[in-house]
């Protein structure tokens, strides 16, 4: 007798709004280990239901919490029950900071193993195994979740997201939770969201491609951004460059700021220090401009050109924006 599909839980974390990237990769990611059911803890919009089907989702539960789901507690009691009524053995989130905390709840909760920004690579033997790169993109780590449940969260980019070909019609089931007086005891007085302005461009941590800037710009960002918008990517900093006022804070990336790990990682005018490396050394693919042949930033570069950037990064904005256009016609 074959062993029974596993069932692999993904939480839709923007339900209301949208089906963001980060979320069609889990859903893409579950596909490959078993049945997938997506969770909502407030009710999806019906562009959200439609992609969350076109994405692998097979059934969809939405969840009322029974109380404010900003609180991590109450999100992950109702993300916990959702887990039992379904019988989930895994269980996947975006690795933001407030999943990470539910996510760390939950495995509390369903007495699971936990894993955080890895990659679930596949069952061995029914167990989940996982990736992830540690200390700064020094070491690649593999686990094994020996417990019958798992929790992973998982990083922006870490596979590509595809629809199915032939999608399932979703009926949304429903589900109540009432939170503990634990998860209640601390209220939420007030929340301000403090929105990234990015423009047209993707929110950095999620971006496949981030084309980032230093002191080597000398304050002018310009050619760094004319060549993300080129792309499509991204714009990212140094800590110098954002403690010169150069650049807002949201753009950092590094161990103070914003860790990512695109696809395709152009870093400018970038000596890289120990700092920046430790949030962006996990990029697929690193490409560094710098007039220094000697930049420790270029040991870890899959290509590294030695020149100005004011020169190298309009010339590749060009070529870029002139292939594009070929490809349009």
């Amino acid at each position: 007798m074959s062993a029974p599909t596993p069932t692999v839980a993904v939480l839709l974390d923007t339900p209301a709004t949208e089906l963001r990237s980060p979320v069609k990769e889990l859903l893409t990611i579950a596909r490959s280990l078993g049945d997938v059911v997506a969770v909502a803890l407030a009710d999806p919009s019906e562009r959200v239901v439609s992609e969350a089907a076109a994405h692998g989702a097979q059934r969809l539960v939405v969840v009322d919490p029974g109380a404010d789901p900003a609180l991590t507690p109450v999100a992950a009691e109702a993300l916990a029950a959702v887990v039992r009524e379904v019988d989930a053995d895994v269980v996947l989130l975006n690795a933001t900071f407030e999943n990470k905390e539910t996510a760390a709840l939950v495995a509390l909760l369903v007495e699971a193993g936990l894993v955080v920004d890895a990659r679930p690579d596949g069952l061995v033997e029914g167990r989940l195994r996982t990736s992830k790169r540690v200390f700064a993109g020094t070491w690649d780590v593999v686990s094994e979740v020996v417990t019958e449940r798992a929790v992973v969260t998982v990083r922006a980019n870490t596979v590509v997201a595809e629809p199915v070909a032939d999608p399932r019609a979703l009926e949304v089931e429903r589900l109540a939770s009432t939170p503990s007086a634990r998860a209640t005891a601390a209220s939420l007085v007030s929340r301000t969201v403090h929105p990234v302005s990015t423009g047209s461009r993707p929110a950095l941590a999620e971006a496949a491609v981030v084309v980032a800037g230093g002191r080597g710009t000398l304050g002018d960002f310009a050619a760094v951004e004319d060549l993300a918008d080129a792309l499509g990517a991204a714009v990212g900093a140094t800590r110098d460059a954002v403690d010169e006022g150069w650049v807002e804070h949201d753009t950092q990336i590094g161990q103070t700021g914003v860790t990512i790990a695109p696809r395709v990682y152009i870093g400018a005018g970038i000596s890289g220090a120990p700092h920046h490396r430790g949030g962006m050394q996990a990029s697929s693919t690193i490409i560094t401009v710098n007039t220094d042949p000697e930049a420790p930033i270029i040991e870890i570069s899959d290509l590294a050109v030695v020149g100005d950037l004011a020169d190298v990064l309009p010339q590749a904005a060009a070529a870029v924006r002139e292939h594009l256009a070929g490809r349009s016609r």
